[in-house]
């Protein structure tokens, strides 16, 4: 459907009185949201009223009644104080290598791929790490040093000075 002038009049209504692009589009029927909002900027419509906001109701979930006992109330204890000393939390995790999956690996478990990543018995090795994403033994394969370079003095000159001819 074109844009008729009925059509351009209910539109500038529609955006005065705060309808969204999509509201209004549902309203003329035959247009999109889309459609809407390059008419309204062609028009140049400005000073439109507080966008509408479809009402939400909100359900509250009943609280359970509390059973009522017939039993006198017991005496309660005032607790003990509590020492703010931060303990460590204890992890109860399994340190052998190759327990730990995609789904149970921690921040600090060590990450080296063991078995063939397509098959079923996939693991990583799940060892406690120090620095890094390995454990010791892991990272002493996964970081080797840098080999020193064979100069074999002139043979190497003229090799070098070969990217410069």
């Amino acid at each position: 459907m074109g844009w008729t002038d009925e059509r351009v009049e209910l539109l500038k209504k529609l955006w005065q009185d705060g309808l969204s692009a999509s509201q209004i589009a549902k309203q003329l029927g035959g247009v999109t949201r889309n459609a809407v909002i390059g008419k309204v900027h062609r028009l140049g419509l400005s000073g439109r009223a507080t966008p509408s906001k479809p009402a939400r109701t909100v359900f509250k979930a009943p609280r359970p009644s509390r059973p009522i006992s017939s039993a006198p109330a017991a005496p309660r204890r005032i607790a003990e104080p509590v020492s703010h000393a931060p303990t460590p939390p204890i992890r109860y995790v399994d340190e052998t290598p190759g327990t730990a999956t995609v789904l149970t690996l921690g921040a600090h478990m060590c990450k080296w791929p063991i078995g063939d990543p397509s098959m079923d018995n996939f693991t990583f090795c799940g060892r406690r790490t120090g620095e890094g994403p390995y454990c010791t033994e892991h990272s002493q394969v996964a970081y080797q040093p840098a080999q020193a370079k064979k100069r074999s003095g002139a043979a190497e000159l003229a090799r070098s000075l070969r990217r410069y001819i």
